[in-house]
């Protein structure tokens, strides 16, 4: 022990102390998601919400956030082979399913140009788009609409006038 430098020494506290704080930390990151079970324990999955069967549009966030898809996606096939979204969605196909068309930004390759079919790269359309549901969030949010900002911003120069 008397080889050991105060330096050293330092340092070594130091370390175990920055491996205690992370792992303190770590674990209550990790418990607001698994609520109160215990890291070593396998939790049980939550009840899926039924999805929202409604026609309605809903407002999105952002603008290029991509729309949620009114209706229940579950067992649909979407892999290489196969798209049961295209059965509607399809552009040839939404005449007779009534289904809004896929946007043309989903026929366009990476340098913007148009092709003929869907893109390989907006192919798999769960990626992006969700069944929509009426879920708590997992963890707190506080965002707000940029429509919301700026009225806020808005108001607040009417006040300040």
């Amino acid at each position: 022990m008397k080889n050991i430098t105060q330096k050293t020494m330092q340092k070594i506290i130091a370390g175990v102390l920055l491996v205690v704080a992370g792992a303190v930390f770590a674990d209550s990151m990790v418990s607001t998601l698994r609520t109160d079970t215990p890291l070593n324990e396998e939790q049980k999955a939550p009840k899926i919400m039924p999805f929202e069967d409604t026609d309605k549009k809903l407002k999105r966030n952002y603008p290029e956030q991509p729309p949620v898809i009114p209706h229940d996606t579950e067992g649909y096939r979407i892999d290489l082979n196969a798209n049961k979204c295209l059965s509607c969605h399809a552009r040839s196909r939404t005449e007779d399913s009534g289904a809004p068309m896929v946007s043309i930004t989903h026929f366009m390759d990476r340098e913007g140009q148009f092709l003929a079919t869907i893109s390989p790269r907006r192919y798999f359309c769960t990626q992006c788009h969700v069944s929509q549901r009426e879920v708590k969030p997992l963890v707190d949010n506080d965002f707000v609409d940029i429509d919301e900002l700026l009225h806020g911003a808005q108001s607040m120069e009417h006040k300040s006038n």
